[in-house]
């Protein structure tokens, strides 16, 4: 499963910056909130349809409809990702808003770990992390530079 987790991982890195590109490029055809609300109607229908092969059954959104409803702000996260790479990757460019997601994920991850948010074990914040997230802030600003 762990060699599974890290291909996922590594194919959807790979995927966020084809589609960071791609949603700029469709959200300056068709504007961004259009593009935002068409790719997320489609994956919505790609969600549906996985659920559906891997489940035989739709039942999983009942259940996730009884979760705590703070958990359902995964999808305003996800949502807020999606409409921020279409308005932002046609005008900073592909590679500043992907190092600028990336930093950030990077640094509420920490965050996260830290103090065990959302019922997550803590992991300490030690200095290598530190000057890691430091390094790829810094590496975020550069790549605004044209």
């Amino acid at each position: 499963m762990t060699a599974l987790a890290v291909v996922l991982v590594v194919a959807g890195g790979i995927a966020g910056a084809v589609q960071a590109a791609v949603m700029g490029k469709f959200g300056e055809r068709v504007g961004t909130l259009e593009a935002f609300a068409f790719a997320t109607f489609l994956t919505a229908l790609i969600s549906a349809g996985l659920l559906l092969v891997a489940r035989q059954s739709f039942a999983g959104y009942a259940e996730a409809a009884r979760q705590p409803v703070w958990l359902w702000s995964a999808a305003a996260m996800g949502a807020l990702i999606v409409l921020g790479i279409t308005f932002a990757a046609p005008r900073i460019g592909t590679t500043a808003t992907i190092g600028i997601l990336v930093a950030g994920n990077l640094a509420m991850a920490a965050v996260v770990d830290r103090f065990g948010l959302f019922g997550l074990d803590k992991i300490p914040l030690h200095w290598p992390r530190i000057v890691g997230i430091a390094l790829l802030a810094v590496g975020a600003a550069l790549s605004l530079k044209r």
